[in-house]
């Protein structure tokens, strides 16, 4: 009995050191409790996080040991990647967005339009028949596609009264990063200085890769399997995240 106890415990041990390496240099579930990147990722999604694309950091382990200020293996995220990072407030909540601004880069929102660089952001008007929610509310918004100067192409909603119409020039410095939420009015990102703001490479957790399960909480859960036809949303399984 006592010999099973062990090997038991030997099988659990093993289990749990390689799930922490595959959490800390592979991939990383997340979950999406906001709005904030409607329409492109939906409260519920849950995605896998690629650890390996930007290289590894004290935030690449759970509970961000104090180990070390450097990243190793780094790699230069792209513009318009869509990354988990930790907010620069406290080094421990994660965040999701867009990146938009590089190092060096200058961004300001002028009538409601992206100035990157002083050039504007390309867009073009689209439709869009997903309704689009602000925390528990539905807001009517204005959609586009919008092209990024490396080709890179998204979605992106506007509050049609718009909220956020014109910024300050915010000017990235180096080692940093410039992120936006796809919701743009309904997004705590860089804009906001004070509790986001610009984003050091070390904070950097992650690429989003792909949404491997999505569940629609408002119409049920895990736990009442009778709702799950109305809550699980089967068309959203495997979607790659653009």
């Amino acid at each position: 009995m006592k010999k099973k106890i062990i090997e038991n415990l030997k099988t659990l041990i093993y289990a749990l050191i390689l799930a922490l390496i595959i959490r800390s240099f592979l991939f990383q579930p997340f979950y999406i409790p906001s709005s904030s990147m409607e329409p492109n990722l939906l409260v519920g999604d849950r995605l896998f996080v690629a650890k390996y694309e930007y290289g590894y950091s004290r935030h690449s382990f759970p509970f961000s040991p104090k180990f070390t200020d450097k990243r190793f293996v780094a790699k230069n995220p792209s513009r318009g990647d869509v990354i988990v990072f930790k907010t620069p407030a406290d080094n421990r909540t994660d965040y999701i967005k867009r990146l938009i601004g590089l190092p060096g880069d200058t961004i300001q929102m002028r009538d409601g339009d992206i100035f990157l660089n002083n050039k504007k952001i390309k867009r073009r008007s689209i439709k869009i028949t997903k309704e689009i929610n602000c925390g528990k509310e539905s807001i009517n918004v204005n959609a586009f596609e919008e092209i990024l100067p490396n080709g890179k192409k998204y979605i992106a909603v506007y509050r049609d009264d718009g909220t956020m119409m014109n910024t300050d020039v915010f000017v990235v410095p180096d080692d940093h990063y410039f992120f936006m939420g796809d919701n743009r009015d309904c997004s705590k990102d860089s804009r906001f200085l004070s509790s986001v703001g610009y984003v050091n490479i070390n904070n950097i957790v992650g690429k989003a890769r792909i949404i491997f399960f999505s569940n629609d909480h408002e119409n049920g859960s895990l736990m009442t399997p009778w709702k799950w036809h109305k809550s699980i949303r089967l068309n959203r399984f495997f979607n790659e995240i653009q």
